[in-house]
């Protein structure tokens, strides 16, 4: 609930008789405790932007809420989306937590000056590699780009040594992907950042020439197992999951690791973090810790969303290749640029 600023010293004065009466009762939220992030008494009850899948950060606020008593409520959306409402609403934002799928949209609130320091204890919980060099927000989970292609179309010897080989003649008319998506123009943020703007200019030239245009990573593969395209760059986790249900939008789709660090190697980083003007601070770092903890991992491991579990020493998933074999390409999360991504993109026309 938004709080109007003229009734700010009213509540002011009742919040210091309250805090004065918890200081000898307790906390009343089993999450409070222990967060450096603590601004004032935490209400027991959080707010989540999430741009993550709807059924994975469900299951992580179910156990979240059946270990802390705090009450989540999630509101729905999707990481560009969140990420411009945040920015837009800023200090009077309802949100305490934002989660996405992808790195650019933290990367624009970070760029706001929007989060909170992460609580050192979480940031602990996750490798350096997985989350921002800035410690504004965290790494929750990972997906790794993959060119997933049709195995009666293409053979292994003729498959790309890397991404950029897409915008190659040879490949005009064969390939597919999302561009208008999130997940899509992160893998072109990677590009951006790795190789400059010359660099990606040029392959998104390329890609204009080359590629169809789908609507979303799983409809892409689709259309690969259709026989309607050769191949499609997407993310991993749309091949093992439908592999684990029927299988019959994948049974004709082979995933390629381009490995070497290889732009298309790059592994997107999903994100966590929480609002510096959250009311409820620290339930909402205890949150934080909670999905970056090893219950909260184990969510990854063990669950259907086939994305990578990436801290508190979980292994991923049985079904995915292990991360370190991925051989991904080093990339500080807080440097995605989506701005210049859709400006680039634009350019290009493909968006």
């Amino acid at each position: 609930m938004k709080i109007r600023n003229s009734a700010l010293a009213g509540i002011a004065l009742a919040a210091t008789a309250a805090l004065g009466l918890t200081a000898c009762g307790g906390s009343t939220s089993p999450a409070a405790t222990g967060s450096s992030a603590a601004d004032g008494q935490a209400s027991g009850e959080i707010t989540v932007y999430n741009a993550q899948h709807e059924s994975l950060t469900k299951e992580w606020i179910d156990a979240f809420t059946a270990e802390t008593g705090v009450k989540v409520t999630m509101r729905q959306g999707s990481d560009t989306e969140l990420s411009n409402q945040i920015v837009q609403e800023g200090a009077a934002s309802p949100a305490d937590v934002f989660l996405t799928e992808n790195s650019p949209a933290m990367a624009q609130v970070e760029n706001a000056g929007l989060f909170a320091d992460v609580d050192k204890a979480t940031a602990e919980q996750v490798p350096a590699e997985f989350r921002p060099s800035t410690n504004k927000w965290t790494g929750i989970a990972a997906r790794s780009t993959v060119l997933v292609y049709d195995k009666n179309k293409i053979s292994e010897d003729k498959l790309p040594k890397s991404m950029l080989d897409l915008a190659n003649p040879e490949w005009k008319g064969k390939w597919a992907a999302s561009p208008s998506g999130a997940d899509f123009q992160a893998i072109v943020a990677a590009l951006l950042e790795l190789k400059g703007e010359a660099a990606a200019e040029e392959w998104l030239k390329g890609m204009k020439e080359n590629f169809t245009a789908y609507k979303g990573n799983s409809t892409a593969m689709k259309a690969v197992n259709a026989g309607e395209v050769d191949a499609a760059l997407i993310y991993h986790y749309y091949y093992y999951g439908d592999q684990a249900k029927t299988g019959e939008n994948s049974k004709n789709v082979t995933p390629h690791y381009f490995k070497n660090q290889d732009p298309g190697a790059f592994v997107s980083v999903s994100g966590g973090g929480v609002l510096k003007s959250s009311k409820n601070a620290a339930d909402a770092q205890a949150f934080l810790k909670f999905i970056t903890g090893k219950k909260g991992q184990e969510v990854l491991k063990n669950g259907t969303s086939f994305e990578y579990a990436i801290a508190s020493e979980v292994p991923a998933n049985d079904k995915l290749v292990p991360i370190k074999e991925l051989q991904a390409p080093t990339v500080d999360p807080a440097k995605l640029n989506s701005t210049k991504v859709t400006e680039l993109m634009t350019k290009a026309g493909l968006l």
